[in-house]
């Protein structure tokens, strides 16, 4: 019963948002402006004070590393399966990679990693690998796909960090970890307020993303993307996490952590980002809607064998 508890808030605020957009109260562009707010001031303030208050030694280095390879495998193959499967461009690329293999660390990994696991050590340095590796690979592709002739501009690419807010907090939230710097009280609880508002704004955004007009059906194809993604991102990552957990001879308690978390539902971020750069936003958001549903299933089987 408690890890259902874990999931009922994420639905709720999705249905909100869903119910709101469709009565009207919030207007017609709710979605994008939520959407905006938590990509631009929201998230960045999440994830610098996290990154700013989490040390950076004492890694778990091998149980990292089976988990890495497990996100590279999984994200690579969306990334090159989404254009050879069904003919995204490569614009859309990016964000149906992350959409197989970007987990969601945050408002659902903790809940059920204290669940499941006894602890957050290891989800913390998932949240350092997805924050400092992935995502910034994934805003790179994004911003140069936005790139009308789509070039390669390594000016473009190395003035990223200060003209993107989630890549910019993240590297100061490093910064600040590495030199043991703490703010101000007055603005840490500020941004403490701004950052308690990203998860629930970009839950509502999502909901508010999911209303279409009466009559509106998901084409066949939909269903077909989303059925892999799903199998993608519950079931081809834990395996795969599991297999190069144990040719690294991990314990049984370190093999769980590293199996639990490769089992996250797809983060909210993929339909963040799909919806900053204009891309794949149909396909994130029902990837996270669908994946955070049938992971309540997939979590509690890997939790009864290997735990």
């Amino acid at each position: 019963m408690s890890l259902v508890s874990a999931f009922v808030p994420i639905w709720i605020l999705t249905a909100v948002g869903y119910g709101a957009c469709r009565r009207g109260l919030l207007g017609e562009a709710a979605a994008t402006v939520l959407g905006r707010f938590v990509f631009h001031l929201a998230m960045p303030s999440a994830l610098f004070l996290a990154l700013s208050r989490m040390p950076l030694s004492g890694f778990a280095g091998r149980s990292l590393l089976a988990f890495g390879m497990s996100t590279a495998a999984v994200v690579g193959f969306g990334w090159v399966g989404a254009s050879r499967l069904f003919g995204r461009t490569p614009g859309e690329r990016p964000i149906w990679g992350m959409a197989a293999g970007y987990v969601n660390s945050a408002n659902l990994g903790i809940p059920i990693a204290t669940q499941v696991l006894g602890n957050v050590s290891f989800l913390a340095e998932v949240v350092l690998l997805q924050v400092l590796v992935v995502t910034p690979v994934v805003l790179i592709a994004l911003d140069r796909h936005s790139d009308p002739a789509g070039r390669v501009r390594v000016r473009r690419i190395a003035s990223l960090p200060v003209r993107n807010p989630v890549i910019l907090a993240s590297l100061l939230g490093v910064a600040c970890s590495a030199a043991d710097l703490r703010l101000p009280s007055t603005a840490d609880a500020s941004l403490t307020l701004l950052a308690g508002a990203a998860v629930p704004a970009a839950l509502v955004a999502l909901g508010a993303s999911l209303h279409r007009p009466a009559g509106a059906r998901a084409e066949p194809a939909d269903l077909a993307e989303l059925a892999v993604l799903a199998t993608l991102k519950l079931v081809a990552q834990p395996v795969i996490a599991y297999v190069a957990g144990l040719a690294l001879h991990l314990s049984a308690p370190q093999l769980l952590a590293v199996v639990v978390c490769a089992g996250l539902p797809t983060a909210q971020n993929t339909f963040i980002f799909g919806q900053e750069y204009g891309v794949g936003e149909t396909i994130a958001n029902r990837a996270v809607v669908v994946t955070t549903t049938l992971s309540l299933g997939t979590l509690a089987a890997t939790a009864a064998l290997l735990g």
